[in-house]
């Protein structure tokens, strides 16, 4: 498990390229807020958008999540930690003023940077 990447996968990265392509310009792997120990995969700084990319195994997908059942207690408990955290993470984002966008591995790039793009306007908008 250690091989496996956190940073630059191709759904990141395939959503990234989308993103440049409407026209939107934005920050890697930041902290959206300094006194959180959490990156975002994308940060729209200004806007106050998080989009986090989230991997189907990893944080539990509702559609494609699995359960292993080699070690399964311990999975289990990992994953559904990580699930805390995330909805930890939104919660914290959110009383800090900024909107986090989830984004499930599986989903199309295009899409995806299409939700996150109408995200983005309509924060400007309303901060503006």
């Amino acid at each position: 498990m250690s091989k496996q990447r956190s940073r630059d996968t191709e759904i990141e990265v395939a959503l990234r390229r989308e993103l440049h392509r409407l026209g939107l310009r934005y920050r890697v792997h930041r902290r959206p807020v300094r006194a959180v120990r959490r990156e975002a995969d994308v940060v729209f700084g200004p806007a106050k958008v998080a989009v986090f990319v989230d991997g189907c195994f990893w944080h539990g997908c509702p559609e494609h999540g699995t359960w292993p059942k080699r070690n399964g207690e311990f999975w289990r408990a990992k994953i559904e930690g990580n699930r805390d955290r995330d909805a930890n993470t939104d919660r914290v984002l959110d009383e800090a003023g900024w909107l986090a966008v989830r984004v499930w591995e599986h989903e199309d790039p295009a899409a995806a940077a299409s939700r996150v793009r109408e995200a983005v306007l309509e924060r400007r908008r309303r901060l503006a």
